[in-house]
């Protein structure tokens, strides 16, 4: 009566010694294309519909820093491009402050409504930067910076219990505002542009460009150009990250003609021909801040908004952030160090 189980037991150990047959892997039928007015509609493309609505419930955010010497008109620029005080002038400092000794770092945050789409802007202010007789190094604390908020936000991945959402502080785009000289880059914008160009998208711009005649823009602008590509600089949008032939020609125009934007910003209005608009008055007549025959505003507001603000969101996170994160883990051994906090947070879950 005792053997049946014993006997059971061994065919049952026996069958877990024997491999089952591997099935063969399933080859993927190839798509035939369908008459669709033979079967009528069938809503496809309302996907494209639904993840509107979706991502106009929950609003997007985009963080953007300005990097430059003091009186360049970062603020200025920034209020220019989301038409509103989005950077407070008073991020800078007056006659009577002392000169900051090193560079500090001001987030201001505002959300941003237009056409039921919300944005949480976030503009990154960096005073101090390449204002003192020393500049060495003085990209150290931005860099800090940029890597602390792709920390944060790998803490925040390998959690546990981790949000659904998780709040994105990663710098998604780097405004480098380079002095009208006409002449060529300072060592300072070198370095910095080395050094940053690998961990975040950095934007040339050149700043004040109506100081400048139209040939010496032009001259300027080639001359930049030529030893970003000597010093091995890649800017956005860098030539290794476009995914396509259309991709290639729209952004090879932009790197060959447009890049760096020569810029005006000015958000005080004027009437001109019965039309108000953004401008600076001159005694020689208004430079009008949107109009492309005055100064290339509208072209980098087309670029960062209108056409590559979901670029430069996808690059900060498939390249920039991944090449952080693979890093991070790769040195740590698979995972970021435990901290009291996220050991906390682990007993608590568990």
């Amino acid at each position: 009566p005792c053997a049946g189980p014993v006997e059971n037991k061994n065919e049952a150990a026996m069958s877990e010694m024997v491999p089952e047959p591997r099935q063969k892997p399933v080859v993927p039928m190839k798509p035939i294309g369908i008459n669709a007015s033979l079967l009528g509609y069938i809503g496809i493309d309302t996907i494209i519909e639904q993840m509107r609505k979706k991502t106009m419930k929950t609003g997007f955010d985009f963080n953007i820093m300005v990097v430059g010497q003091s009186g360049l008109g970062k603020s200025t620029l920034v209020n220019t491009l989301f038409k509103s005080q989005v950077s407070r002038k008073s991020s800078g400092w007056n006659r009577e402050e002392k000169i900051p000794k090193t560079v500090e770092i001001k987030a201001i945050g505002h959300v941003i409504e237009e056409g039921g789409v919300k944005m949480k802007l976030t503009v990154i202010d960096t005073p101090g930067f390449g204002d003192q007789i020393n500049n060495e190094n003085c990209w150290e604390p931005i860099e800090k910076y940029i890597n602390e908020q792709y920390e944060k936000f790998l803490k925040e991945e390998v959690n546990i219990a981790r949000k659904k959402r998780i709040p994105d502080t990663r710098v998604h785009c780097c405004l480098y505002f380079i002095s009208p000289t006409g002449h060529s880059l300072r060592p300072l914008d070198l370095e910095f542009m080395k050094h940053l160009s690998k961990v975040v998208n950095i934007i040339p711009v050149i700043a004040k460009a109506d100081t400048m005649t139209l040939e010496e823009k032009t001259e300027f602008k080639q001359r930049v150009r030529k030893e970003l590509e000597v010093n091995g600089i890649e800017f956005y949008p860098q030539k290794e990250f476009d995914e396509d032939l259309e991709d290639k020609t729209e952004n090879d125009k932009i790197r060959q003609e447009s890049m760096p934007f020569a810029v005006v910003g000015s958000d005080k209005e004027y009437q001109v021909n019965g039309k108000r608009v953004l401008g600076r008055k001159t005694p020689w007549g208004i430079i009008e801040v949107e109009n492309l025959n005055h100064c290339e505003f509208a072209l980098l507001r087309d670029f960062v908004i209108r056409t590559h603000l979901q670029d430069l969101k996808e690059v900060t996170h498939n390249i920039h952030y991944e090449t952080y994160r693979a890093k991070r883990l790769n040195d740590n051994g698979g995972l970021p160090p435990m901290t009291v906090e996220t050991e906390e947070n682990h007993e608590s879950n568990l």
